[in-house]
């Protein structure tokens, strides 16, 4: 059994009662995470609802400083733990200064990546092993899990020719940058999370067109959560 198939401690950890629903979108690069979280956080918002939107890393003065040094590869030669630790830390402070606050104010709060691109990106494609993930997990999101994953799926060329396209004349960042190879494991494994817990995760399909796609997105909000 691989790392990722294995059961993750962290579906013991609950939330700390929020008021609120915390909404993750996940997927590889290119398949439209940003577009569709900002789709659905406006919808939401006309729904009546107070939403808080954010990003990882990022989402706070500290995680943004890192996001910076992550993306830009200034860290890349430490090694993918050294990254998963980097996560974690702009994590943590997410959470503490950003994502709990408005959860317990009763915000939808609705985040690009969150806590399985670090399971795919440094556990499944980088080799940290999952026992390790989990105890980051547990350090650092102090029981703030979220109540619905998006993963949107792609084929990875159809999704670096995207992100490519998009990025322009702009040099790619330090994950879009890396093989093939590494992409079709980062893809397996969000797949491999969906499977394993489809109470939290959906899998839509980022073939489609956006309109499509977001229609998908609303539906499985709506009969998950009740918006």
């Amino acid at each position: 059994m691989s790392d990722i198939d294995e059961e993750s401690d962290i579906d013991e950890v609950q939330h700390d009662a929020p008021a609120g629903r915390f909404i993750t979108f996940e997927g590889g690069e290119g398949v439209g995470k940003s577009t569709q979280a900002g789709i659905l956080a406006n919808r939401l918002a006309r729904a009546g609802h107070s939403v808080f939107t954010t990003r990882e890393p990022g989402g706070s003065p500290l995680a943004e400083e890192i996001r910076e040094a992550l993306l830009t590869g200034r860290v890349s030669d430490m090694g993918p733990f050294a990254e998963a630790i980097l996560f974690s830390v702009a994590r943590q402070d997410h959470v503490d200064r950003s994502i709990r606050g408005a959860l317990m104010e009763g915000a939808w709060v609705v985040c690009d990546r969150f806590m399985d691109s670090t399971r795919a990106y440094q556990g499944a494609a980088g080799g940290v092993p999952r026992p390790a993930i989990n105890a980051l997990e547990r350090l650092t999101i102090g029981g703030v899990l979220p109540d619905l994953t998006v993963i949107l799926d792609l084929p990875v060329e159809v999704g670096l020719a995207r992100a490519s396209e998009r990025a322009g004349d702009a040099a790619p960042d330090r994950f879009e940058a890396q093989d093939v190879a590494l992409h079709q494991r980062v893809r397996r494994a969000f797949l491999d999370i969906a499977e394993e817990e489809p109470h939290r995760c959906i899998v839509i399909d980022a073939r489609q067109p956006e309109a499509v796609i977001a229609e998908d997105i609303w539906e499985a909000v709506e009969a998950r959560l009740g918006p």
